[in-house]
């Protein structure tokens, strides 16, 4: 099934974050080897070349690693994956108190109700 990608964002972008949540969240290990541009971008249903510039962009960030005869890899830095984890978790909270902000929920008022979340 293709990965569902939000039309109003640069796609590359988004494969980017969607391969960062997949490695944080543990569906791929460290040192284990990734498919390859062509297979995980049919599975994503997009252009091959749009794949090869997101792994670049994860090469880039240390996330995943190219062993010249075997593909890439997931990087085996578990610091590296733990940090990238905490950031993107970041970026979802801060989306979700902007959210709530934007419905006149103040900083008190969110605690309020992560609390209530949590019982």
């Amino acid at each position: 099934m293709a990965w569902e990608l939000d039309a109003d964002r640069p796609i590359y972008a988004q494969l980017v974050e969607r391969i960062q949540r997949e490695i944080v969240s543990g569906k791929y290990q460290p040192g284990e080897k990734l498919p390859s541009v062509r297979d995980l971008a049919a599975v994503a249903a997009v252009n091959p070349n749009t794949m090869q510039k997101a792994f670049a962009e994860l090469e880039r960030s240390g996330l995943i690693m190219t062993q010249r005869t075997s593909g890439r890899t997931v990087t085996e830095n578990t610091e590296l994956i733990s940090n990238t984890r905490e950031k993107l978790a970041a970026g979802h909270m801060r989306n979700f108190i902007d959210n709530m902000q934007e419905l006149g929920y103040d900083t008190g008022e969110i605690r309020e109700l992560l609390a209530k979340m949590q019982s």
